[in-house]
């Protein structure tokens, strides 16, 4: 298999693996806890270390998911006081554990393959030439490490969904019905600090956090399901990864950085047309409902003035603009929308209800 094909698997079974998780931290209102837990499990890759004075050893992952784990004890130990909100809390949190092990780093482990920079934003390019190799297999150990995490994800999700879905959505109803919010929470932060220290040396922390926030959220304006969003996060971060390391590619620039833009350029994208929520169908519908509004108004005008001694005056096309102060153009739209939709007749410059029309108004008139 050829380093390019590695790269790009590596990428994907990353990407897949930290927007599953991903989707639940938006939907719980978390997104920067991902940001928080990327950052700090440094501390506890450090602390492993020097216990063990060995880069290769389980410790490192058992301190790094630890410390993910008491980064999200700290900040909500914080919130409970009632003093900061949660988002102020992970600013005070997440800096101080960062800091300290930038700073043990550069002060007892200058000559350790230890980077701030590496572990901030990766490097791809070089993970194929760290293997393992046992018999028969020979791969690289970012993609090894990819796959378990990221099937270890897809297992939870499987089997834990119903409660996963309850103690996001209602917490009250999935402690009634026996479940632990509690738990679930811990054990949801506990799999993002797994996912997050499997991901983060090949590919840094900040693709970790893109990948984990852009995907879900983008998802999220285009579905409503839970399932469905799952599986577009996961279609969108797999996307977003091919196509950055392409473009990296082509452009000679970082691939991490590469990937993490596209993840954007995949939010906006949702944002401007997802059919339900995007900003072009908002504009649309709010553009129509002025002019359904404008129409509804309209038949209410003459629904008041059928019949009256005065309607001759009050229902002439002249004069409809001067009465409803409408300005002649937004007018003359108007009677044209109402008449296409059978709200309204024109006898010359007389404006009359149809039947349609007057029901129209009738049933406005009683809300």
């Amino acid at each position: 298999m050829s380093s390019t094909m590695e790269v790009q698997l590596i990428a994907i079974v990353v990407a897949a693996a930290c927007a599953l998780p991903g989707v639940f931290l938006v939907l719980r209102r978390m997104a920067m806890m991902s940001d928080a837990i990327s950052h700090t499990v440094l501390l506890g890759i450090v602390l492993g270390y020097f216990v063990t004075r060995d880069l290769a050893s389980p410790l490192l992952f058992v301190g790094a998911v630890a410390t993910g784990v008491l980064t999200v004890s700290l900040v909500e130990m914080l919130t409970r006081t009632n003093l900061i909100k949660e988002d102020a809390a992970i600013g005070l949190v997440f800096p101080v554990l960062f800091s300290i092990a930038v700073i043990l780093i550069s002060r007892y482990a200058g000559n350790v393959h230890l980077d701030t920079d590496a572990v901030l934003l990766g490097e791809l390019a070089f993970a194929p030439f760290d293997r393992i190799t046992w018999g028969w297999l020979d791969l690289p150990r970012a993609l090894l490490i990819g796959s378990i995490t990221l099937v270890l994800n897809l297992l939870l999700i499987v089997l834990l969904y119903k409660e996963l879905k309850l103690a996001t959505f209602d917490v009250g109803l999935a402690a009634t019905l026996g479940f632990s919010p509690v738990l679930v929470h811990y054990g949801l932060m506990t799999v993002v600090s797994i996912t997050a220290v499997g991901a983060f040396d090949a590919v840094g922390s900040i693709l970790v956090v893109a990948l984990m926030v852009a995907p879900p959220a983008a998802a999220y304006l285009l579905t409503d399901r839970l399932s469905r969003m799952l599986g577009l996060s996961v279609v969108i971060a797999v996307l977003s990864a091919v196509l950055g390391y392409w473009f990296a590619r082509w452009f000679n620039v970082a691939i991490a950085g590469s990937m993490a833009m596209m993840t954007g350029v995949a939010f906006l994208l949702a944002f401007l047309f997802a059919p339900a929520r995007g900003i072009v169908a908002l504009g649309v519908r709010r553009s129509r409902q002025r002019w359904e509004f404008a129409q509804q108004m309209l038949t209410l005008h003459l629904l008041n003035h059928e019949g009256t001694a005065e309607a001759d005056d009050e229902c002439s096309r002249n004069h409809l603009s001067h009465h409803l102060r409408w300005q002649p153009r937004f007018a003359a739209t108007v009677i044209r929308l109402a008449e296409q939709g059978g709200l309204i007749q024109c006898d010359g410059m007389r404006l009359m209800l149809t039947d349609q029309g007057r029901r129209l108004a009738q049933e406005a008139s009683l809300r």
